[in-house]
């Protein structure tokens, strides 16, 4: 039975499943209506109505101190793979349409480099600033922990927040605590125009 975390818990996420060391995180959101194409948003949106929004799931790997210690410790859609191979993507979801992950990240936490203490889950919006787009156009967004071996939910954190006019959202965090792994439900937004805008609030 997967545990539904409220924002700002704290949860293990090894100590409690033993022999745990490939977990599959999904991120997923809909896109917001817009009833017949008109209405407030109607000029941002095409195609019957629904928003042609893109977002995207990055994952920051952090050292020391939550800073980032090379560019190349950023896994998104232009970079799917990180160097030592721990942590990959699966490419990018231009609509966020469909049930279920938009997008997902397969980690094997055996492999994550020991100066790696935090992956931190970022989901922005793709040229927001020029398309005029925010996070108040989007809704059900959640991240989501499963053991890939059995498919089994081990976490679903549901972003319930009210996050119109902010174009970045922190959804969640994996990070070392001792020998074991830890996530945190963090789901705070910022106006970040672009993800090299979050990766330097990191440097």
């Amino acid at each position: 039975m997967a545990i539904n975390l409220q924002k700002g818990q704290r949860v293990d996420l090894t100590k409690s499943n033993p022999g745990l060391s490939k977990i599959l995180v999904g991120l997923g959101w809909d896109p917001v209506q817009s009833g017949g194409g008109g209405g407030l948003f109607g000029g941002l949106f095409g195609g019957g109505g629904a928003a042609n929004i893109d977002c995207d799931a990055s994952v920051i790997m952090l050292g020391a101190n939550d800073k980032l210690q090379n560019n190349k410790d950023v896994v998104y859609f232009g970079n799917l793979k990180s160097m030592d191979g721990s942590v990959q993507h699966s490419g990018d979801n231009l609509t966020g349409d469909g049930d279920g992950d938009d997008e997902q990240v397969i980690i094997d936490l055996s492999r994550v480099p020991s100066h790696i203490q935090k992956l931190v889950f970022v989901v922005n919006i793709y040229d927001c600033v020029k398309r005029k787009q925010h996070f108040g156009m989007i809704k059900n967004a959640f991240i989501r922990v499963v053991n890939p071996g059995n498919n089994q939910e081990l976490l679903h954190y549901n972003l319930t927040d009210n996050y119109s006019g902010l174009t970045c959202l922190v959804t969640g965090e994996i990070y070392r605590h001792g020998n074991e792994w830890k996530f945190a439900a963090i789901g705070s937004g910022t106006n970040a125009a672009s993800l090299s805008e979050v990766v330097r609030s990191f440097s």
